[in-house]
């Protein structure tokens, strides 16, 4: 595994120091700058060039980023698009609830669709961001309390006898945190604590967004180091990896496009959602910023080409009969393409030719995934993204198990893979890869 340490541990110092999608999106913003990124405010007037690289954030949780090609008469767009969200709980705005006097627990409230018992008997603390009262008005402020300060206590087996044969969880009653012994000084104990931490007063704070997250470390592990676990591996791995591979592309015949959503965790329909307008806006920016017409862009979409970057379930060791028997996948053997009939994933036979020959140059290998014919899948960015932009899209991902829990599991492996996949993809050109009809 030593050739592909790099890319692990850059992936993993990225997952520990991202423990909410605005910390992602702050950390890409980050080493955009450091690769020679311009940042482009959508408030503001454009002034983009051939040859140029730029960025562009929307409410702090999801960044496009674009490199424009120097050689753009007939050009087109390559896309690759990952989520900035994951499983977790938010605080509510009155937080702090009292047990008898004695206990001070935090009411939350779940964000999307979460393995509640991994979230249990484990390190955890709070992070997210304020919004802080300024003499100009009002700034953001990234928020993470780098400390174990909460915990959410299982209850005793010998309170609940049937807790291995039945576990019916009640987000409201079992899934708050333990938070403080007691307290008179209980209300506001959270914003004043935040605001410590910021170096302001609690009456500055004007509003917050504050998610758990999980304190464990992540971890290579296995008897070769095949293996890694860690928080957030969706869509973390496939965000980074992917980002990864747009750093080392370039294709002077196109714009080359990284795009990193919120909210894909709970249905993408958010403003700054893959089914917002936002990439629409970016791309009907770039292309207007080039002096290129209404038409001229249509005929670029319509040459375009999207990799959707989402995780996928590897079979699982211990239930092997969850996944398809013969479209299934396994850690450390390759990205793998996701297909759907009911097209919750946008594969189909022609992006998937045009996917496999990318890779095949490449010499990366390709696994396939499908969900059991009688078993409910997720779905993902690309379709979803489709609704604003219509252009040729695959669903890719990398193989793990353990998908929403508080810790997952991938392949060591396989992020070198993505890496060079994705690096392939920006490279190519495209339009060599057209279907003739």
């Amino acid at each position: 595994m030593e050739m592909y340490r790099e890319d692990i541990q850059g992936l993993l110092s990225f997952l520990a120091d991202s423990p909410t999608a605005f910390h992602t999106v702050d950390n890409f913003a980050r080493m955009l700058r450091e690769h020679g990124f311009q940042l482009l405010s959508e408030r503001e007037g454009w002034n983009i060039q051939s040859g140029g690289a730029y960025y562009t954030v929307r409410n702090g949780s999801s960044i496009i980023a674009f490199r424009i090609g120097s050689s753009l008469e007939d050009y087109s767009f390559k896309i690759a698009v990952s989520h900035s969200d994951f499983p977790t709980f938010k605080l509510k705005e009155k937080a702090e609830l009292s047990v008898k006097d004695h206990y001070v627990k935090l009411n939350t409230e779940g964000y999307g669709s979460i393995l509640c018992t991994t979230w249990m008997d484990r390190p955890l603390s709070l992070a997210g961001r304020a919004i802080l009262r300024d003499k100009d008005g009002f700034r953001e402020a990234l928020v993470k309390i780098d400390r174990d300060l909460v915990l959410i206590p299982s209850v005793a087996i010998h309170m609940n006898r049937e807790v291995n044969e039945k576990c019916a969880i009640n987000r409201q009653v079992d899934m708050l945190p333990l938070f403080a012994g007691k307290a008179s000084d209980m209300e506001g104990a959270v914003r004043q604590m935040v605001a410590e931490e910021l170096g302001t007063g609690p009456e500055e704070i004007m509003g917050m967004d504050l998610y758990l997250y999980n304190r464990m470390r992540p971890s290579i592990w296995g008897r070769e180091g095949e293996f890694i676990s860690a928080p957030h591996l969706d869509d973390l791995q496939s965000a980074y990896t992917s980002f990864a591979g747009f750093l080392k592309g370039a294709d002077q015949r196109a714009v080359n496009v990284f795009a990193c959503f919120d909210n894909e965790e709970v249905g993408s329909n958010t403003k700054q959602g893959a089914g917002s307008t936002f990439l629409k806006d970016v791309l009907d920016r770039i292309n207007d910023g080039l002096g290129k017409t209404a038409e001229e862009l249509r005929c670029a979409v319509a040459s375009s080409f999207m990799v959707s970057c989402d995780n996928a379930h590897a079979v699982h060791p211990n239930h092997p009969e969850k996944t398809d028997e013969n479209n299934c996948v396994y850690l450390n053997e390759g990205v793998v393409v996701k297909s759907h009939a009911g097209q919750q994933y946008t594969s189909d036979a022609v992006s998937i030719a045009l996917w496999k020959g990318i890779c095949e140059k490449a010499g990366i290998p390709v696994q396939f995934f499908a969900n059991r014919s009688d078993m409910r899948g997720g779905s993902t960015l690309g379709n979803i993204a489709m609704s604003q932009v219509s252009m040729n899209a695959v669903d890719i991902g990398l193989p793990q198990l353990s998908m929403h829990s508080a810790y997952e599991t991938a392949g060591a492996r396989d992020c070198a893979y993505m890496i060079r996949a994705v690096k392939a993809f920006f490279d190519s050109g495209i339009r060599e890869y057209t279907i003739r009809r």
